[in-house]
């Protein structure tokens, strides 16, 4: 994994700009990326920048990577390295290293602007084709790498984060009336394709573009097909077991060392024990596995719906059970508060408040001893684990069901503001805008064709929010984070999978689970459904509180144009957060909203955006 920036302009003005200072410094913003290498190239219309995170043949691979008349700069993992690579060397192509970077650059010499459809796992890349005179940029198909772009004065610039455009010349961080929309009514999601600040866009997942001097075009390159299924309950299962444990498999090579995150839960358990399989089975010392809890939470955590039961316990079971090295991560309440300023720095906009943080912390603790990880993110999104594709009120909203109440938002902001932007109503037309992008499948009606729709909805935008946590908190630590659930030719089979089998006999997820009937143990097979954890320890709340009171009592800080004193002062500053009424997915409530309130003051600090 990497950080990758760069700019290119057929406009002579443009290039009497110092180019290399420009380059040098958008590839500094991303130092954290990758802190193993660092390199600039410059041609008479292009420049590109790299921070090479080295986990694959990590003494060669150095980019950017020049090769006859194609220079690559590239963010990302290829899981079909070696059948790629093999294909392309029976075709004439010759290869110096055995990076994935050099694959990837062979496969656009051999199949140009089609070269996406050829590429399985997690990247985003810009190659400059000097043959053409043309800049390709493209995203992996989840958006599990970012890409971030901009065209100003006819120069097309990009990076991996927001701030690496924001070290090019003449770009400022600057907020529109679009910009509070997203930040104050979907926030910590995005729009899809949205950067958030006026004039920045993110190439959207599975999308690809052209920078020429023709300008700029984009299209995409892959979707799910909606199509119906035709193979018996038991032939799924099995053909489910297959797909997934070869997606396990092929993400589990890596030159330095590798672990995975391990909660005890029906996905994460279940990468961990096919990893740990496959460990043994070539005679390696024991797979490394890491949870995460939170000090107090032994003695404060109350179970909920969202939230049945604690993961420590299951946890342990299968880390004994599967023989893994195991390391318990335990965040105190004090750096969870500490870690905000990082966590906005990291994603350069407020978002998960000690959600973030917290993972922050972890990856932190994880990188002293690991440079990759395997998670278990995506799966509830592919097999509708979340309470949206089971609740009938939640089925039924005419809004995004992960952020139902819009008053718990609503409450706490100016009602000014809330009226000038139309918040609930802007929210309300990205959600039909996006409904409408929704690949139906042909005669489908009723549940089965409106949890279609939520499924949707959820790949792009619930699911490509966890996503973007992960990788800004991830790299912000130099730590490379995989996820086998987004493999491609798992996402597209179970896409259509019915319902009737995924949630077979009223249980959730229960094909997955019948899955994985010959990988675990029995009791954590059908162990109910438990998310990221968090902390349930009021001290959180507590400090929170009294860093957000202090900020109100500063009149510099720019939060006061933003939010409704009266209503916090007397609501959240003044009684108990409510830990059972989510404003964003299953675990932001009360308490994540205090923090969410700082990180929205830290931000506008750190870019001086204002209203």
């Amino acid at each position: 994994m990497c950080g990758i920036a760069g700019f290119c302009s057929f406009d002579r003005d443009n290039r009497e700009a110092p180019w290399r200072e420009a380059a040098f410094a958008m590839g500094e913003t991303l130092c954290r990326r990758g802190p193993d290498d660092a390199g600039e190239w410059y041609s008479r219309d292009c420049a590109l920048a790299h921070r090479r995170l080295a986990v694959i043949d990590p003494t060669h691979g150095q980019q950017p990577m020049e090769k006859d008349g194609l220079t690559l700069c590239y963010n990302g993992e290829l899981y079909n390295t070696p059948e790629l690579r093999y294909r392309l060397m029976a075709a004439g192509h010759t290869f110096a290293t055995r990076t994935d970077t050099e694959v990837v650059l062979e496969a656009y010499r051999a199949y140009g602007e089609g070269v996406g459809d050829y590429l399985e796992g997690i990247y985003a890349f810009a190659l400059w084709d000097s043959r053409a005179g043309r800049l390709f940029c493209c995203r992996d198909r989840f958006g599990v790498k970012p890409f971030f772009y901009t065209v100003r004065d006819g120069a097309f610039v990009f990076g991996s984060e927001l701030k690496a455009l924001f070290a090019y010349p003449g770009i400022r961080p600057e907020a529109d009336e679009d910009t509070w929309r997203e930040v104050l009514g979907v926030s910590p999601a995005r729009t899809p394709g949205s950067g958030v600040f006026a004039g920045i866009r993110e190439l959207r997942p599975a999308h690809q573009l052209v920078f020429d001097r023709e300008g700029l075009r984009m299209r995409r390159y892959w979707n799910v097909e909606s199509r119906p299924h035709t193979e018996s309950y038991e032939d799924t299962v099995a053909h489910l077991r297959t797909l997934l444990t070869g997606a396990i498999r092929r993400q589990l090579v890596s030159d330095v060392p590798l672990a995975t995150l391990l909660s005890g839960g029906l996905d994460s358990s279940i990468i961990t024990a096919v990893a740990a399989a496959e460990y043994a089975g070539q005679g390696r010392e024991p797979l490394a596995t890491y949870s995460f809890d939170y000090t107090g939470n032994d003695r404060f955590f109350r179970p909920s719906s969202f939230q049945p039961d604690a993961d420590a316990p299951w946890a342990l079971r299968m880390a004994e059970d599967f023989r893994t090295r195991h390391t318990v991560l335990t965040c105190t309440q004090e750096a969870l508060v500490e870690l905000l300023p990082a966590a906005v720095e990291a994603k350069d906009l407020p978002g998960m408040a000690d959600l973030d943080s917290s993972l922050l912390f972890f990856c932190g603790e994880i990188k002293k001893q690991h440079t990759v990880t395997l998670s278990g993110e995506c799966s509830d999104e592919l097999f509708g684990g979340y309470p949206w594709f089971h609740r009938a009120d939640m089925m039924a909203a005419d809004t995004f069901p992960w952020c139902m109440d819009f008053s718990a938002r609503t409450e706490v902001l100016n009602p000014a503001l809330v009226q000038r932007l139309d918040l609930e109503e802007s929210v309300r037309a990205r959600y039909h805008a996006s409904l409408a992008e929704t690949p139906r499948l042909e005669g489908e009606t009723g549940a089965e064709a409106r949890r279609r729709e939520i499924a949707w909805l959820n790949l792009i935008w619930f699911m490509t929010n966890l996503l973007d946590r992960k990788d800004r908190m991830s790299m912000y630590s130099g730590l490379e984070v995989r996820v086998p659930f987004c493999d491609r030719q798992v996402v597209e089979y179970v896409w259509n999978i019915p319902w009737e089998m995924k949630s077979r006999g009223g249980v959730r997820k229960a094909v997955l689970r019948d899955a994985a009937a010959s990988i675990l143990p029995e009791a954590v097979r059908l162990r109910p459904k438990s998310p990221y954890p968090k902390t349930h320890n009021p001290r959180f709340e507590a400090l929170a509180r009294e860093k957000l009171l202090a900020l109100l009592a500063d009149p510099n800080a720019p939060i006061h144009a933003i939010v409704n004193e009266d209503a916090l002062r007397g609501g959240l500053l003044v009684s108990a957060g409510d830990y059972g009424r989510p404003w964003f997915g299953q675990l932001m409530a009360g308490p994540q909203m205090i923090a969410w309130l700082i990180e929205l003051n830290l931000w506008m600090e750190r870019f001086g955006v204002a209203l």
